[in-house]
């Protein structure tokens, strides 16, 4: 009779051979992995893995990178892209991995997979990390941003926590503190701190916090470097200078910078309100990076440029969460996200490679990343906005060509914790007239696209065009912003190009009790659903071509957003400029607005409805302070004909007015959204 123990051991060893090994029948098969550097390394080493395989099949082959830190099973670091192929072997995409958490023995998996068999290998090694301190003393090293160090401490008892409290040494600056971390003894604790001055000596010290009672840490010196010469930091200067009217206690600027176009691309950036450097992420051209938002933990949502499964097309190919100090934490791809939505039974969102030329009436594919991505939704999980093409029949939307159309739309995904689609909405399912969208109402200032002239335009690259196909595309809608609303689990979405905000029917992703329908519930601006209790008898009430709408006060009220004012400035000549609900203008500027909305009445009635000073024709912030007074950006204000400004206000509200007085304006480069925040570990959630 055979031993149990024995038997079973033997039967799990087997069990965790088989996520292990290639079966002996696969076509693909894992040549190696292996890393830049040997096993063990100290907590903050980058260390490049690099996987190769063969196929016996054409392939393509793509490769996924899984890490599992101690105690915890695997989770997605980057998924599935395609590798090189050169002498019958596929090379994965460097996979570079900075562990930065915690020391002890990490599980490193490659899963390859050729999407067009169906096969798939994975190889999983192990990898072992040591602390960086191993005295009663915390030990502070560089990470590859001179203004970002890493703080290790040592252990603390189960049930604390430990923050770290930094402040420069000659400056009278407050000091300021990371979020508190849960401890786990026996392995250290370990710290990006960022939001430093450069060139600056810095005082650090751990605080562990039990109960009630805190703890201060032996203090430690650490001395920030230079910003590197190569890359290009906007610069900034004080229109209004901040007074006492103004939140101070919000003394850090965010700005991302717009990334597109034919002048420099400038690096994401966090400056003091006198515009000193604080903190910058950049990545190199042409891998342009749009920050979407500052997240809790430290950590950034982007969206960058950058070649993945479409080697014609690496305009916003990329989804990624970063730290401080760039690395990447998560990554996913528009490559992979096109075989997810195929999987899910999407029509619209497959890879625009594969539709012939020219297009036929139909066909339609998902072009890239756009605009937004949030991760304010529940149990960790992300949405993200994406392009998609779809050819309608020639005449839509007025065409006037005799050929077939190019239409771009949106399409709205969830994504899980490890990155893997679970619910998506696809504007063209939605298309069919009020109260959803209307696919014969165009843009309402008649916006078009021409075939990959890219996003200096405001167009994806428009693969789906060339011969056969109309010369001039629609760009539909250009939803710009997320919102998921926590008081009924829907999500809002801004679509600009239509001069409407809309709420969508997400209910958590979940269909029941009539629920969870995906259908748009309502469409709040100009010939929607609501009507404008224009209590200070404004002569164009209503918001157009808006950027970043929210619900501040965590859902409650008001929904603010950044007004461009498109519409109203430059009425519309086209099948709009007769409709009674869309009287001309002619004039004005940009406006910083909050609104209340009643759903009940179909009502909203201003709040805020004021002057910036200035006309941003695209792009743009909005955002209610801890004071009650309000920060816009005018992201892109025309100097000349080849320069464009930001400006950065913050609004004193009038009391009895639907207006307020500037306390800070701070004018810097063209930008896409920016942010107020007391430090880079407090950022606003809306």
């Amino acid at each position: 009779m055979k031993n149990p123990n024995v038997w079973g051991r033997l039967m799990g060893l087997l069990g965790l051979l088989a996520g292990v090994l290639t079966p002996a029948y696969a076509m693909v098969q894992i040549t190696s992995l292996t890393p830049s550097l040997k096993s063990p390394q100290p907590i903050g080493t980058a260390i490049t893995w690099t996987a190769i395989a063969t196929d016996s099949n054409t392939g393509p082959l793509t490769f996924q990178f899984n890490v599992a830190i101690p105690g915890s099973s695997l989770a997605l670091v980057k998924d599935y892209n395609v590798g090189t192929l050169s002498a019958g072997a596929w090379t994965a995409q460097p996979f570079v991995w900075t562990p930065t958490g915690t020391e002890g023995v990490y599980q490193i998996q490659v899963v390859i997979k050729d999407f067009n068999s169906g096969e798939t290998a994975s190889k999983t090694v192990l990898f072992k990390v040591d602390p960086l301190v191993t005295g009663s003393t915390p030990v502070m090293v560089t990470t590859a941003n001179p203004l970002v160090a890493l703080f290790s401490a040592p252990s603390c008892a189960a049930g604390s926590q430990m923050r770290v409290s930094f402040r420069p040494q000659s400056l009278s600056k407050p000091a300021a503190t990371t979020k508190y971390l849960s401890c786990h003894p026996p392995t250290s604790m370990n710290f990006e701190i960022g939001g430093m001055y450069q060139n600056t000596a810095y005082n650090m010290f751990s605080q562990t916090l039990t109960g009630s009672r805190v703890v201060n840490g032996p203090t430690v010196t650490f001395t920030t470097g230079s910003v590197p010469t190569n890359i290009p930091i906007p610069q900034f200067t004080q229109i209004v200078p901040p007074g006492a009217q103004a939140d101070t206690a919000d003394s850090i600027l965010l700005l991302n910078p717009i990334q597109f176009g034919t002048g420099p691309i400038y690096s994401n950036v966090a400056v003091d309100l006198a515009g000193n450097v604080l903190w910058y992420y950049y990545a190199q051209p042409p891998q342009s990076s749009v920050v979407t938002r500052p997240l809790p933990n430290a950590t950034m949502l982007s969206l960058q440029s950058g070649t993945a499964w479409d080697p014609a097309n690496g305009h916003l190919q990329y989804l990624r969460q970063t730290d401080l100090a760039g690395n990447i934490i998560k990554e996913t791809n528009a490559g992979v996200i096109s075989q997810e939505l195929v999987a899910m039974g999407a029509t619209d969102g497959g890879p625009c490679s594969v539709v012939p030329k020219p297009a036929p009436v139909g066909a339609a594919c998902l072009d890239g990343f756009n605009h937004d991505a949030i991760q304010t939704l529940p149990n960790g999980q992300t949405a993200v906005l994406v392009n998609i093409e779809k050819i309608f029949p020639p005449g839509t939307q007025g065409d006037t060509s005799g050929l077939p159309v190019d239409i771009v739309g949106d399409m709205i995904l969830v994504l899980d914790t490890n990155w893997q689609l679970v619910w998506y909405f696809d504007a063209f399912q939605h298309d069919s007239g009020a109260p959803q969208l209307d696919i014969t109402r165009p843009a309402v200032l008649g916006q078009t696209c021409v075939p990959y002239a890219g996003p200096a335009g405001g167009c994806p690259p428009m693969l789906l065009m060339g011969t056969g196909i109309a010369p001039l595309g629609k760009d539909w809608l250009h939803g710009n912003s997320l919102y998921y609303w926590p008081q009924d689990s829907d999500i809002i979405w801004s679509v600009r190009n239509q001069d409407w905000i809309t709420k969508i029917d997400y209910n958590n992703g979940v269909q029941s009790d009539g629920l969870g329908t995906g259908n748009i519930l309502w469409r709040l601006g100009p010939c929607g659903d609501f009507s404008f209790n224009n209590i200070y008898s404004d002569p164009w009430p209503w918001n157009s071509a808006q950027h970043e709408v929210g619900i501040e006060n965590s859902g409650a009220g008001p929904m603010t957003l950044f007004d461009n004012g498109n519409t109203r400035v430059s009425p519309p000549t086209g099948p709009h400029s007769s409709t009674g609900c869309m009287p001309g203008v002619g004039s004005g500027n940009s406006r910083g607005m909050a609104l209340t909305v009643d759903e009940s009445a179909l009502q909203v009635t201003p709040v805020l409805s004021v002057d910036l000073g200035v006309f941003s024709t695209a792009d743009g912030s909005a955002q209610l302070l801890g004071d009650g007074n309000y920060f816009f950006l005018p992201a892109l204000v025309l100097v000349n004909s080849n320069s464009e400004d930001s400006y950065s206000i913050e609004i004193l509200p009038t009391a009895g007015t639907d207006t307020g007085t500037q306390v800070l304006n701070i004018q810097s480069v063209d930008g896409y959204r920016a942010w107020l925040m007391p430090n880079l570990y407090n950022p606003p959630i809306t």
